[in-house]
Formats: C-alpha cells, sequence, structure tokens
C-alpha cells in the first residue's frame, strides 16, 4: 500500500467514519457504495485501517470498485474508492 497518492482532479464526496459509532459504518459505506456513478470516486476517511471492510467490498462486488490508499495511518486512513466505469 503507497503511503500517499494522488485522487482525481474532480471533489470526491468524503464519507467521515470517525464520529459514527461502529455498527453505523458499514451501512454507511455501503450505501456510498451504492450510490456511486461509475467513474465517481469517493474519499473513506477511518480511524483505522479498513482493511476487513475493503475485503468484505471486494467480496460483495468483485470487480466493480477499485480502492487507493491516500493516507495510512497511523492516525488517519483515507482511501478513494472508484466504481469501474464498465
Amino acid at each position: 500500500m503507497p503511503e500517499s497518492a494522488t485522487i482525481p482532479t474532480t471533489n470526491p464526496t468524503i464519507v467521515d467514519l470517525r464520529p459514527m459509532i461502529p455498527p453505523e459504518r458499514h451501512a454507511m459505506v455501503f450505501a456510498a457504495l451504492e450510490a456511486l456513478a461509475p467513474g465517481a470516486t469517493f474519499v473513506l476517511i477511518n480511524d483505522h485501517a479498513p482493511i476487513p471492510l475493503l475485503q468484505r467490498i471486494k467480496q460483495n462486488w468483485p470487480d466493480r470498485f477499485n480502492a487507493e490508499f491516500l493516507a495510512d495511518g497511523p492516525e488517519v486512513w483515507q482511501v478513494a474508492i472508484t466504481r469501474n466505469s464498465a
């Protein structure tokens, strides 16, 4: 996982999970995924590495989304999630 990367030039939606209670976090991300237009990106912000969540996305929606780490801790993790165009 790269330490930093660039996000698309359009302003992506921010999904900040830090103020949410853990049981609500995955539901919020899944709703954001379903609302994401092909080719669009949102940035997920979390207080820990969202590895299990990313694995679940890959399992539930194979080949539909790409995830790119923009910040990899130690206090804040940011992941750009893009819906594939095809």
